[in-house]
């Protein structure tokens, strides 16, 4: 088995997506559902191994048989499930969704008395691993209880512990994009279905405007979630202290305004980069994506104009791809450009894990979009 760091590591939510298979149709008249794999860091998992990455997961599921499905389905993706541990206490989540595009789709979560993947407990960690990984990937939902909220941020404080190390010994800071003399990871387990398996990915340093000095990359998705918060004010001190260890911040105009107290997407971009993150993404729906870096730059991209099914796992994807295009070393407009192309892909479609795209998908939307 490898030793070598993962390309991406995620940490925090999982459970079981349940859809109506028909659109348009309200749950109180939904007959027949299909079942998915879900939760915003264990789709952006999905999503990189699709792209060819080498991924893993650090979550908890019930000790039931949808958390058997939930692992299945996790090592079937190519996503490693050694970290995905079952608690006897606790039932494996449910999420029901309504679709009614092109942009209302109602979410109903079932995580009573607690979800099982806010009993991440910081001794369980592997901090080795995580401070390793050439990203690691966190979401505001981990924040919102303990032992889950302790247990994320020691994982960040590894994160940065590494970082000042490298800062302090002159080592790895802010590499060139086409560094390839960090280690190589090994191949991605097959990614999932028949045929598609994406080839492996060279291992050259991630780009170098979103690490921090040991040329590592810790995103902090803002994933505002209030009906896991008493109040945004509960919210805010806790969001505050894990941006003090990520290099990139994504999130809406929402989970900005959480975050900065901004709605104005440069506003909380520059909000955010007074943080100390070096790269800043505000996902603005139908006016496309801004992203900032504390380097100066600036890209504003557009929508790529899809017919939306299910814009559920959009932002799932935009996150997976986004870390693909950061561990490739790619210029930050082809990055969020990459990255917009995948989140439009699963918007077309009506699942979320299952949906994301592979390479040559989104390739061929690229190709198809450029005028």
């Amino acid at each position: 088995m490898t030793t070598d760091p993962y390309d991406l590591i995620t940490m925090g939510r999982i459970g079981v997506d349940l859809y109506p298979l028909r659109t348009g149709v309200p749950l109180a008249e939904a007959e027949t559902f299909g079942k998915f794999l879900g939760g915003s860091p264990s789709n952006v998992a999905v999503a990189a191994a699709r792209l060819g990455r080498r991924t893993a997961l650090i979550t908890r599921t019930g000790a039931d048989p949808f958390g058997t499905y939930l692992r299945r389905e996790l090592r079937a993706f190519g996503v490693d499930d050694r970290w995905v541990t079952p608690v006897e206490a606790y039932p494996t989540p449910l999420t029901f969704c309504e679709i009614f595009p092109p942009d209302d789709f109602p979410l109903y979560f079932y995580r009573q008395p607690k979800a099982p993947d806010l009993e991440i407990h910081e001794h369980e960690l592997d901090l080795a691993a995580v401070a390793s990984a050439r990203v690691f990937w966190m979401t505001g939902t981990g924040l919102s209880a303990e032992p889950s909220r302790a247990a994320t941020l020691a994982a960040l404080a590894a994160r940065s512990a590494g970082a000042r190390s490298a800062a302090a010994s002159g080592e790895g800071a802010h590499p060139g994009a086409g560094d390839a003399t960090g280690p190589r990871p090994a191949a991605p387990p097959a990614a999932a279905r028949p045929g598609r398996r994406p080839a492996a990915c060279p291992g050259s340093r991630p780009a170098a405007y979103a690490a921090g000095p040991d040329g590592r990359v810790t995103v902090f998705d803002l994933d505002w979630r209030p009906m896991f918060w008493s109040g945004a004010d509960q919210a805010r001190p806790h969001y505050a202290a894990a941006l003090r260890h990520a290099t990139v911040a994504v999130g809406n105009v929402d989970e900005c305004e959480i975050a900065t107290g901004e709605r104005d997407p440069h506003a909380a971009a520059r909000a955010l980069l007074d943080t100390g993150v070096r790269l800043a993404v505000v996902k603005q729906g139908p006016e496309g994506v801004l992203a900032m870096t504390a380097d100066g730059d600036t890209a504003g991209v557009p929508p790529v104009p899809v017919e939306v099914v299910n814009g559920l796992g959009a932002g799932d994807a935009f996150g997976g791809a986004l870390c693909h295009g950061l561990l490739a070393g790619w210029d930050l407009e082809r990055a969020v450009r990459y990255a917009n192309a995948a989140g439009a892909i699963v918007a077309s479609r009506l699942a979320c894990s299952s949906a994301m795209p592979f390479p040559d998908e989104v390739a061929a939307l690229l190709d198809g979009a450029r005028p």
